[in-house]
């Protein structure tokens, strides 16, 4: 690709992405709603879909509700290169998490089409589907189906504060949970993946690095502590005789926060993210509490030990209460190491273009990350201003944005070129 003719469009980005955020929920003022299978994320994935077909592509929706846009190649037969992000988000999100790549994905399209770019291999444009566990406490939905981590059968048991499941909320949008096993990836169909991603940290910011290139993703173990004590009044119940389950699951965030805090866990994150109570009225103890924690580490033996760790000290926290505490295990991924080649050979297309980079790990689970079970996966980072994700607050400049689409645009290139010479890389 002749780059001095093909570089992305800052001001296009900032705009697609200004069109992904007027998707949200009404009451989200400051940030963006678009949970995972509802209507509001299928319109997204409509809007990417709409864009793909003009731009020549031809587009589908697989099983898993994941929309696909591809750009075929010269040589008829060849697997597919691909890229891509998510389209849902948190409650009261920022605009890039996910979205972005999507973005990227879209504008190295528009780059290839306005400017005759050709290219061996097929290349696919993905939007997945459900990759934040914000709504059923499992990310990575979308891509966990196709690279078969993700089965039928956990569609019914994974539910979310409703009581809806997996499985209803997919056929609510009007898909069919039955058939998510034709979803499957193959690598006789795809050749490797590389996603574009804001860096959700502050390193590439504080450093003044362009571009990061991710060597290792972290893993993430995910629980449900619930407290059983005694709901009763305020003030008939003195505090000597109170089973206050509210009370013990506040020690347990701090047992938390001092568990991955300590010298024996250097590189771990652990976090009470949800915390409900009920009865929830000012004038009755709570009866009981609901903690939702998420252990992340580059360690997969170090994750489950501080899993199980939390889990131990809890029960003797709340032994010693006098409440009950009972744990459910709502997700685990293993981290992951991406492959050594495809770092490279982002690497080297940063070097033809004259940028820094920077290969470091990523702390947040990611799509690539389940897709690197399948086909090899790489990730691009770009800088985040202050580190700040998951907020109204994230950031991420056009033009940061821009130089992070002129890497991947050439990177994919770059593959198609170095598979046709190698295909069966380590």
């Amino acid at each position: 690709m002749d780059v001095t003719i093909s570089r992305a469009d800052p001001a296009r980005v900032a705009a697609q992405l200004e069109g992904f955020a007027r998707l949200s929920e009404p009451g989200s003022s400051t940030g963006v709603t678009r949970l995972a299978y509802t209507p509001l994320e299928r319109e997204a994935h409509e809007a990417f879909a709409g864009t793909m077909h003009e731009l020549g592509c031809t587009v589908w929706t697989d099983q898993a509700g994941n929309t696909i846009a591809e750009r075929s190649g010269d040589e008829p037969g060849l697997p597919a290169l691909a890229t891509g992000s998510h389209l849902d988000t948190v409650p009261d999100a920022g605009r890039f998490d996910g979205i972005a790549g999507v973005v990227a994905a879209m504008e190295t399209a528009r780059i290839y089409a306005e400017h005759g770019i050709r290219h061996a291999h097929p290349i696919r444009f993905v939007a997945f589907a459900a990759e934040e566990g914000a709504r059923f406490g499992q990310a990575c939905t979308g891509s966990r189906i196709v690279s078969g981590l993700t089965t039928v059968d956990d569609l019914y048991g994974k539910r979310d504060a409703d009581g809806v499941s997996l499985a209803d909320a997919m056929r609510s949008v009007g898909l069919d949970p039955s058939t998510v096993a034709e979803a499957r990836w193959t690598p006789d169909e795809w050749a490797a993946f590389v996603e574009l991603h804001v860096e959700q940290g502050a390193v590439l910011e504080s450093m003044g690095t362009p571009v990061g290139i991710v060597e290792l993703i972290s893993g993430s173990t995910r629980i449900l502590l619930e407290v059983t004590g005694r709901a009763s009044h305020t003030g008939g119940t003195p505090m000597h005789l109170r089973a206050d389950a509210l009370a013990a699951a506040a020690e347990i965030v701090l047992l938390v926060e001092s568990i991955a805090g300590d010298p024996r866990h250097r590189g771990t994150r652990a976090t009470v993210g949800r915390l409900d109570s009920a009865p929830g009225t000012i004038t009755t103890i709570a009866g009981r509490a609901s903690l939702y924690v998420d252990v992340r580490d580059v360690d997969s033996d170090r994750q489950r030990d501080t899993a199980s760790e939390i889990i131990a000290r809890a029960e003797a926290l709340c032994t010693r209460r006098g409440v009950r505490l009972s744990s459910t295990l709502l997700a685990d991924t293993s981290p992951v190491m991406l492959p050594a080649w495809l770092r490279q050979a982002v690497a080297s297309t940063c070097a033809e273009l004259g940028l820094d980079h920077r290969i470091m790990p990523s702390g947040a689970s990611h799509d690539a990350q389940m897709i690197n079970n399948v086909i090899p996966s790489g990730m691009i980072f770009v800088p985040s201003r202050d580190g700040i994700s998951h907020s109204p607050e994230e950031w991420s400049s056009p033009e940061a944005l821009a130089t992070g689409v002129d890497v991947l645009a050439a990177s994919l290139l770059a593959l198609d070129r170095l598979l046709l010479v190698a295909p069966e890389q380590p």
